[in-house]
């Protein structure tokens, strides 16, 4: 058995994991090493919008802002810890500057003000960004940092187990994927993990993830980790031949909405439903209200109804035309509300045609389709409502430990938000996370390692070796995870039934039962794909368990619309319970070896201590090593 021995390690080389591992040198912490499968296949490296958002405290104008005003915005997002939002807030600046310090060009005035806009969910103009590419630039500039520190970036290993003594990390295993004849599986002895995968974005079919990108939550999932509000998602429309969300200036330019069916009929479907005033308005205003909200239903979100009837009832395609005028602007723009008005006006756009308005307003939201051999200036763009982003995840504390002594959790892995959360304050939580994590271990932490690991080490390998000796055989491994998929998105996604979740849960189940009859390998790549087929079944049924627990008891709320007595063309979604704004629906392994989901009170915005010479005093005692 190869063994390697660290004092922490992070997993996953996006925006968290970067930052975590450069974070941990600078505070003394360098025997450490962060573990991948790829350098350049997460969310982080390979996703945007129309100019992908940075949330952050604000940095400009005469607006009055705080620490405390920002972790309320966040916090009233409902289901969301009190403790990690004002976390969230306080260490905003202090991450930002960093990220500008080391080389994003996050844009200025002439006097040097960080300027702003406003994002969905924002109540102030907290956002920034450079355009589609901010989370790349951002992973660029912290890799760099990492490299140039030589800390080392296992490349190439894919983590298949978490390894745990008395509740308490000791180590895990990993699989070599540049060993092509044969798995070859290694040992890491070390006290402290950091768990910074991304989201669960293999679950489903339906997603503007990266293909590349599939999460690992069921690593922490099957150590008994607990997980928290992971029915709470983020569904929206995004292109899906090219992965990529439809939001900001793809909307406000105010595109046509065309449905073509399987004869090839085109229409505007949108006019079927509303008024020409009204498919301007929702049009418009999808841009800043990107993700489905069931409270918008009558507005914005209900584009997104009218795009799934046609897309999955209908089994038509839907695409944005930029080429021509909606039919509601073939007056001019007379009907136009004056916010989309005063918009277009301001930003040199009341022109014709939105493709022209595109140019004149972000002309970087075009070239990125470019780059991906898609030209909006001639061609459509085929959209459907996808998966986005997990506002859930694996429970962490105000030290964005996990439940689990020695594993910490950081970026979409983990359950900092709850029903809704401001737009870009998920790349603002990449950097705290990392940041809180990693001081933790450095100062506050003190896990130690078992003496038991060898052992520990040898019997979870005897059991992955006799699963692949019993799975071997001809492949089956990626037509089974499209079925896992297809479940997931024909049941659990933002339209929820719950006679057909009851249905998908049970399932689930089963497929759990007969995850070594059902899947099969034949290379070693198929084998670390079977392994990582059983962490995405894990982590649906957490995820699959957990909705129908709020669809049930809740009702709709936020991104869920829980189908009432008269269907969701009807805009009838079973009634939110306003309780849940006070609750997290947590989910973790029972006894039975079964997911088991729960509920407990959100925790408060802490009480905190700001008199500057105690506060200054306990920073020393803890800080000084």
């Amino acid at each position: 058995m190869k063994i390697l021995t660290y004092s922490a390690v992070v997993i996953g080389s996006g925006c968290a994991g970067y930052n975590c591992a450069d974070r941990l040198y600078d505070f003394g912490v360098t025997d450490i090493a962060l573990i991948t499968e790829g350098r350049n296949m997460g969310t982080s490296r390979n996703t945007g919008s129309d100019k992908q958002t940075y949330y952050k405290i604000s940095l400009c104008g005469d607006d009055g802002d705080s620490v405390m005003e920002m972790a309320k915005t966040l916090f009233s997002g409902g289901s969301m810890d009190g403790d990690t939002a004002l976390c969230e807030a306080a260490n905003s600046a202090r991450c930002f500057m960093r990220l500008t310090d080391l080389g994003v060009p996050f844009p200025t005035n002439e006097y040097g003000e960080f300027v702003g806009y406003k994002t969905d969910h924002d109540p102030s103009r907290r956002a920034t960004s450079i355009g589609p590419y901010t989370s790349k630039r951002m992973n660029e500039v912290l890799e760099k940092s990492v490299l140039d520190k030589n800390i080392p970036v296992l490349d190439g290993y894919q983590v298949i187990k978490l390894l745990v003594d008395n509740g308490k990390i000791t180590g895990l295993l990993m699989q070599d994927l540049n060993v092509t004849d044969r798995v070859e599986i290694i040992a890491v002895k070390t006290p402290y993990i950091v768990l910074c995968t991304g989201g669960p974005a293999g679950i489903y079919r339906d997603t503007v993830y990266p293909e590349s990108q599939i999460g690992a939550s069921g690593l922490a999932l099957d150590i008994g980790a607990a997980a928290q509000s992971l029915c709470e998602w983020q569904y929206g429309l995004a292109s899906v031949d090219f992965r990529w969300n439809v939001s900001g200036t793809y909307q406000q330019v105010l595109p046509r909405y065309i449905s073509i069916d399987e004869n090839g009929c085109e229409r505007e479907f949108l006019c079927d439903y509303m008024t020409d005033t009204e498919v301007l308005t929702a049009t418009f205003l999808k841009g800043y209200q990107w993700p489905f909200d069931v409270r918008k239903i009558n507005g914005s979100s209900y584009i997104d109804l009218l795009v799934y009837n046609e897309t999955v009832f209908k089994n038509r395609k839907v695409y944005l035309d930029f080429t021509r005028e909606p039919s509601a602007l073939s007056n001019g723009f007379d009907l136009l509300e004056s916010e989309a008005r005063n918009y277009l006006k301001n930003s040199g756009a009341l022109i014709p045609l939105p493709i022209e308005r595109l140019k004149k307003m972000n002309q970087r939201a075009i070239d990125l389709y470019a780059d991906h051999g898609i030209d909006i200036t001639k061609d459509s763009l085929r959209i459907a409502v996808c998966a986005q982003h997990n506002n859930g995840g694996i429970s962490v504390g105000a030290d964005y430990q996990t439940t689990i002594t020695g594993l910490y959790c950081a970026g979409e892995a983990a359950g900092t938000f709850g029903i809704f959360r401001p737009g870009g304050s998920a790349l603002n939580s990449t950097q705290v996370g990392s940041l809180r994590a990693a001081e933790h271990i450095a100062y506050l932490a003190d896990n130690t390692l078992s003496t038991n690991f060898e052992s520990i080490a040898k019997k979870a390998i005897d059991e992955i070796d006799n699963l692949l000796k019993k799975t071997q055989g001809n492949s089956t491994v990626f037509k089974i995870r499209g079925e896992y998929q297809s479940l997931m998105s024909r049941c659990f996604s933002f339209i929820r039934d719950i006679e057909q979740m009851e249905d998908g849960v049970r399932s689930l189940e089963e497929r759990l039962k007969s995850f070594g009859d059902d899947n099969r390998w034949s290379t070693s790549k198929e084998a670390a794909n079977l392994l990582r087929n059983y962490d995405i079944l894990l982590t649906s049924e957490a995820v699959a368990k957990s909705m129908l627990y709020s669809a049930k008891k809740y009702g709709s709320h936020g991104s869920a619309f829980v189908i009432g007595e008269g269907g969701f063309m009807d805009r009838s979604p079973k009634p939110s319970n306003d309780k849940i704004q006070g609750v997290v629906i947590t989910a973790a392994k029972g006894n039975s070896g079964s997911v088991e989901v729960s509920e407990r009170p959100i925790r408060p915005i802490p009480e905190r201590d700001l008199w500057f010479e105690r506060v200054w005093n306990n920073y020393i005692k803890t800080h000084d090593k």
